[in-house]
C-alpha cells in the first residue's frame, strides 16, 4: 500500500491481525478504501469479513497493525471512526425494537438535540426513507418493534445514510438486501451507485454476487483472514469470482422427480379468502414461495407450523420443523452453545430416562458440523461466536437433525455464502428424494427457479401457480404485478 494511497483513504488498514483464541480472524490483512469507490468484500462465511468491519467501524481494535483515517493514525474505537465519517448497516440489525423510528434516529445522530428535536428527527427520517426507497410506506412515528424485517432493514439503512451535522464517507452495508426484495434491493443499489458518485466511499458485503459486480468499482476477496485478491469489479464474471472465492460453479438443477406425480399430499389447503387457488404440497416436493416481500409468504409458513404443532405430547413436534430467516428474533439462542443452539429440536430423541445422553448429542453435532460446514473449532463455543452466515447453518442444521417431513423455510439463505448455498441446495434435494417436503420462502429469485413448483402471492392471497419452466423470473413478476392499475 504506497503512503500517496494511504493518505488519500477514508480508511486504510495496515498489517491487521485480530485472533479469537487459537481462531485467526484477520491475519495481516491490508485494506484501503478511497472516497468516490465501492469495494465489493466477498469470501466464504468465516473469512474475516465482519472482523474487518468491526475494526473499521472501531468495534474491535486491532491485535497487530494499524487503522488510519483520512491518512492519521488513531488509537481506534467507535468514536474515533464516527468522528471519521464511518457509518454501518449490519447485518444482524441494530434498531432498539422498543423505540419509535424517530427515537432510534435520535439515538445514532447526537446532533439531534434541543427544542423540536422530535419534529426535525421525524422529518429527517422520513425524507431519506423516500429518497433511497421511493413509494415506501412505513410510519415513522411507528415503534421499531411493529415492523417486518424489511422495513428495519430499510429504516437503519436510511437513518445511516442521513447527515445531520456531517455527511457520511464511508457506508459499511453488511449483507444490506438480505431481507429486501428485488425492487426495494434495486432502489437501494441505485442510492448507492449515486452516493459513490458524489463523492462517498461504500464498503459492500454481499453473498448475492450480482449485486457485487453491478455495483463495485473494485472487488476485494478474502480466505482465511487475508485478502487473497483485489481487482476492478469489471475484470471478474460470476464463474470468476466464484473460482476467486475458491468453490466451483455448479448447474442449477431442478429436481423434476417424476415420481412425484403419484406422491401422496402432505399438505392439502382449500382457497383462502381472496384466493381462487389452493395450497397442496406433495411428498418429496420442493415448493417455492414467490412474490413481494410482505405479501403473505410468512403468514401462510406461519399457519401451516400451527396447523401441526402445538402439542405438548413428547415427539409430536416430529411433523414439522421450522427454519427461521430472522436469526436474531426467532432463530438462535444467544447465550446458549452451538451444539445446544443444534441439539435442542431433536431432544426427544436424545433423551434417556428423562435425561439427555450427551454422547448422542456430541455425536450429532460432530455428524452436522461435517455436513454443513460450521466453522468452528468447538461445538461448545457460544452461538454468537460464529459469523452470521455460519449460526445460520446451525438452524438449518437443527430442522434437518429432525425427523420432520415437513420442513418450513423462511427466506433462510440470508447472509449465507454461495459455497454453502450450492451445498444446502444438494441437501435439500438429497432429503426431497428421500421424501421429505419443503416450503421455501425466498426473495432470491435463483432459489425460487430450483423449486418443483411455485405460488405466487400478492396481498396476501395466491394469485397463481407455477410448475416445470412456467418458473421463470418473468412469470413471476407478471404474477407478482397483475391487477396493478396502469
Amino acid at each position: 500500500m504506497s503512503t500517496e494511497t494511504n493518505h488519500q483513504a477514508v480508511v486504510s488498514a495496515r498489517g491487521v491481525r485480530v485472533e479469537f483464541g487459537a481462531v485467526k480472524a484477520l491475519d495481516g490483512i491490508d485494506l484501503a478504501i478511497l472516497p468516490g469507490e465501492a469495494i465489493g468484500l466477498v469470501g466464504h462465511n468465516g473469512a474475516g469479513k465482519s472482523t474487518i468491519v468491526n475494526v473499521i467501524n472501531g468495534g474491535l481494535l486491532p491485535h497487530q497493525g494499524t487503522i488510519s483515517y483520512g491518512g492519521v493514525d488513531g488509537a481506534g474505537g467507535i468514536t474515533t471512526a464516527r468522528a471519521n465519517g464511518v457509518r454501518c448497516v449490519f447485518q444482524e440489525l441494530s434498531l432498539c425494537p422498543n423505540l419509535t423510528i424517530v427515537e432510534n434516529t435520535r439515538v445514532m445522530h447526537a446532533g439531534l438535540k434541543g427544542f423540536g428535536w422530535r419534529k426535525r428527527a421525524l422529518s429527517l427520517i422520513h425524507a431519506k426513507l423516500d429518497e433511497i426507497f421511493p413509494g415506501n410506506h412505513i410510519d415513522c412515528a411507528a415503534t421499531v418493534g411493529e415492523l417486518s424485517i424489511a422495513e428495519r432493514q430499510m429504516v437503519e439503512i436510511a437513518i445511516t445514510f442521513a447527515a445531520v451535522t456531517d455527511a457520511p464517507k464511508l457506508v459499511i452495508l453488511d449483507e444490506p438486501t438480505s431481507s429486501l426484495d428485488a425492487g426495494l434491493a434495486e432502489q437501494l443499489l441505485a442510492h448507492v451507485r449515486h452516493f459513490v458518485t458524489s463523492g462517498g466511499a461504500v464498503l459492500l458485503i454481499s453473498h448475492i454476487l450480482g449485486e457485487i459486480l453491478s455495483t463495485s468499482s473494485r472487488i476485494v476477496v478474502m480466505k482465511d483472514g487475508r485478502a487473497v485478491t483485489s481487482r476492478p469489479a469489471s475484470e471478474f464474471s460470476v464463474h470468476s469470482l466464484v473460482e476467486a472465492m475458491g468453490s466451483v460453479v455448479k448447474e442449477r438443477t431442478r429436481g423434476g422427480d417424476k415420481t412425484q406425480k403419484d406422491a401422496p399430499y402432505t399438505i392439502d389447503r382449500p382457497p383462502s379468502a381472496g384466493s381462487q387457488i389452493g395450497f397442496k404440497a406433495r411428498s418429496g416436493e420442493i415448493i417455492g414461495l414467490a412474490g413481494l416481500g410482505g405479501h403473505g409468504q410468512t403468514d401462510m409458513l406461519l399457519n401451516l407450523f400451527r396447523d401441526r404443532s402445538g402439542n405438548w405430547l413428547p415427539g409430536y413436534g416430529d411433523a414439522i420443523a421450522f427454519v427461521a430467516g430472522d436469526r436474531a428474533l426467532n432463530g438462535t439462542f444467544p447465550l446458549w452453545s452451538i451444539l445446544k443452539n443444534l441439539s435442542i429440536g431433536s431432544l426427544p430423541h436424545l433423551s434417556r430416562l428423562a435425561a439427555i445422553d450427551t454422547g448422542r448429542e456430541r455425536t450429532l453435532g460432530a455428524d452436522w458440523k461435517e455436513r454443513m460446514e460450521i466453522r468452528t473449532p468447538d461445538m461448545g463455543n457460544p452461538i454468537l461466536s460464529l459469523s452470521g452466515g455460519n449460526q445460520q447453518k446451525v438452524l438449518f442444521a437443527r430442522a434437518l437433525a429432525t425427523k420432520a417431513d415437513i420442513v418450513l423455510m423462511d427466506d433462510p439463505m440470508r447472509g449465507v455464502d454461495i459455497g454453502t448455498k450450492q451445498e444446502v441446495y444438494a441437501i435439500l434435494r438429497s432429503e426431497a428424494a428421500a421424501g421429505r417436503t419443503f416450503i421455501w420462502y425466498s426473495t432470491e429469485m435463483d432459489e425460487i427457479c430450483l423449486c418443483d413448483r411455485v405460488y405466487v402471492f400478492r396481498d396476501g392471497a395466491i394469485v397463481a401457480e407455477l410448475t416445470g419452466d412456467e418458473i421463470e423470473e418473468k412469470n413471476v413478476l407478471a404474477s407478482s404485478f397483475s391487477g396493478e392499475a396502469a
